[in-house]
Formats: C-alpha cells, structure tokens, sequence
C-alpha cells in the first residue's frame, strides 16, 4: 500500500449526510463519543480508510486473525427525515505531519462523494473541568460557531492550537467550500474520558437536533472515576514514601555531621 486508500461497503445514497469524526486524541474524547454515538444509533458500516501512514503494526483479532490499522465509515439513516449521519472513528492517526495531511484529504474526498453537507470533528482540550466539562467551538463560518454557541458550546480561545484531524480537516475544508466545525471538550487527557464525551455528545444533538440516550454512558464514568481515585491514591502514597526517605536521609547526614 503506497497512498491512503478508501475501501468502500456500501453502495446505497444518503440524504445530505452530516460527517461526524472522532479519531484518537486527548482523553480519547472523539473516539469515546462517536463509538457510543454509533452503537446507540444502531450504524452500519459504509467504508474503511487504510494508510501507510498508520503506525507499522496489525491488531490480532478476538478470532486469532489479523487486521491492518484502520479507520471506519459508518452510516445512520434518519426515518424522521432530517439529514443521516456518517461516523468516523478508528484506531490511530496519522504519525506524520505529510500522513496527516494525505488522510485528511482522503476523508474529505470521501464526505465530498458521499455529499457531506457538514464536517464535525471532535477533540479534546487539555483543562481540568470543575464540574461539567465545557465544549469549546471553532468554524468555518459565523453562522455555524453561532449554532455550536447556541446549542451550549462556548468560543475557543482566540490563537489556540486545534493539533491533528480534529483540526486539519477544518482548515482543509475551507479549500473546498465545506462547512465544518470543531468541538473541544476539557479534559485531563491522560485518561479515557466518558463524562467529556457525554458533554459534548449533548451539544453535537442539540446543534444537529437528533435525539439520543446518553446515560449508558454513566456506567462508564462511574468507572473511570474509580481508576483516577485509585491513581491518586496511589500517587499520594508514592510522595509519602519519598518524604520518608527524604527524611531518613536527612537524618543520617545530621547524625554523621
């Protein structure tokens, strides 16, 4: 494989699609969302990307078999006659700088066949929340920050960084006269993080005015709460012991002296 390629399930049209992208990132925020997004939804799968960019490695399957590093389509036709929804998540980005710029053009190639009328990209935004995590919004146009500001979403720092897909595909649909816009939610980042997740799953239904249950979403974040209070527990204990060896140390070179 020489070039990023789009393999392609299914065949069938959708009606004017909105592309929802969620790809490895801080807090794994994209990914959490547009997994869950996908499931609650019931998508099926439209189309896999393959890259050399990708990392050089396979993942075995529950079955012993193995795979390529991928990223998968997957499409939700809504029955209430609003615009369907393509999803896009997947394993890893790119690695390169010339990788991430080569997939990004892929994937928007693909939302252009696919008659994307919308690119949401997600990602998160390295801040502690202090209670519910905020969704900051960047976009290609006034009109649609003011939907993302409208639906909870706040302005994204002026001069702020947006690294990676979440925010190289928005800069690459300006080129081609696509509207598109990138939600950031807080987060640790270090960790997966459910409870960003949700947060920014409310502002993407509000904006795309959809309705989805996200409470099976809460188990999640029970759990990840109970692993962050196990790490500081345990990182409370490792700077005790440092004390205490800080101290015995301390002690020898005043008896010595």
């Amino acid at each position: 494989m020489k070039e990023t390629t789009v393999v392609e399930k299914e065949k069938g049209e959708l009606r004017n699609p909105f592309l929802i992208v969620g790809l490895p990132g801080l807090g794994l925020v994209g990914k959490i969302a547009v997994d869950y997004l996908s499931k609650q939804l019931g998508a099926e799968r439209l189309a896999e990307l393959y890259s050399p960019h990708f990392a050089y490695y396979v993942i075995v399957t529950s079955k012993g078999s193995v795979r390529l590093l991928r990223s998968v389509f997957r499409y939700w036709r809504n029955d209430k006659g609003g615009n369907d929804l393509i999803f896009l998540t997947g394993d890893v980005q790119a690695q390169t700088v010339e990788g991430q710029y080569e997939v990004a053009d892929r994937i928007l190639d693909y939302a252009a066949k696919r008659k994307v009328e919308l690119v949401v990209t997600i990602g998160g935004y390295r801040k502690e929340a202090k209670d519910v995590p905020q969704v900051l919004a960047s976009a290609t146009s006034q009109t649609l920050l003011t939907k993302a500001l409208d639906a909870g979403a706040r302005d994204c720092p002026s001069g702020n960084p947006i690294v990676g897909a979440a925010g190289l595909l928005l800069g690459l649909a300006r080129f081609r006269d696509m509207d598109a816009v990138c939600l950031m939610v807080e987060t640790q980042g270090y960790l997966p993080d459910p409870k960003a997740a949700k947060s920014v799953l409310s502002v993407i239904a509000k904006m795309l005015g959809f309705e989805v249950d996200l409470s099976g979403l809460d188990e999640e974040i029970y759990r990840s709460r109970k692993i962050e209070e196990r790490m500081q527990k345990i990182e409370e204990q490792r700077r005790a012991l440092v004390r205490q060896r800080r101290k015995a140390d301390e002690e020898k070179v005043s008896y010595i002296s």
